[in-house]
């Protein structure tokens, strides 16, 4: 069965992208927000960014999520190669990263407009600085945001039998 994690920058759609890209494959959705440990919230939510020590933890576990024989799709923002890396390690198995991209403006507008999440639209700027996009040796599909959800979930499906196909 196949791993894979929903990534990018706060705002970019993880988590409704991430349930929509699960239903499609028949997957478990699984957002990664709510396993993070409850200083890490806290942090964020008094517009503190997280640095990598209070990542690692919250890391481990999402990739212990994936560490299963079950098709999992888990909502993570996987910002630095380094990260992906701990998550792959701890998941046991390969992990595909689905990387939603976008421009600061089209992000700076859904966090300005989103209700009841912890992460304040002051953080997006160090999220952006901290993103390191993954690079053609990693395996990841890239779809940009700036389409309607089901586009995305199609780019990603196209981009996965383009993957594959490659191997």
């Amino acid at each position: 069965m196949s791993a894979y994690v929903m990534m990018g920058v706060s705002g970019c759609g993880k988590s409704e992208i991430g349930q929509a890209f699960a239903d499609a494959i028949g997957g478990r959705f699984i957002d990664g927000d709510d396993l993070h440990p409850e200083a890490n919230i806290e942090k964020m939510s008094r517009g503190e960014p997280l640095n990598d020590s209070d990542r690692e933890p919250w890391l481990d576990q999402v990739g212990r999520k994936l560490d299963t024989d079950e098709r999992v799709v888990i909502a993570c923002s996987s910002l630095k190669r380094v990260y992906r890396e701990r998550i792959a390690r701890n998941a046991g198995r390969p992990v595909t990263f689905l990387f939603l991209e976008g421009t600061r403006e089209v992000l700076w507008e859904r966090m300005k407009h989103r209700t009841g999440h912890f992460m304040p639209v002051a953080l997006l700027d160090s999220q952006l600085a901290t993103l390191e996009p993954p690079a053609s040796d990693e395996l990841c599909v890239k779809a940009s945001i700036d389409q309607p959800r089901e586009q995305v979930v199609a780019a990603f499906l196209a981009g996965l039998k383009q993957v594959r196909n490659a191997d």
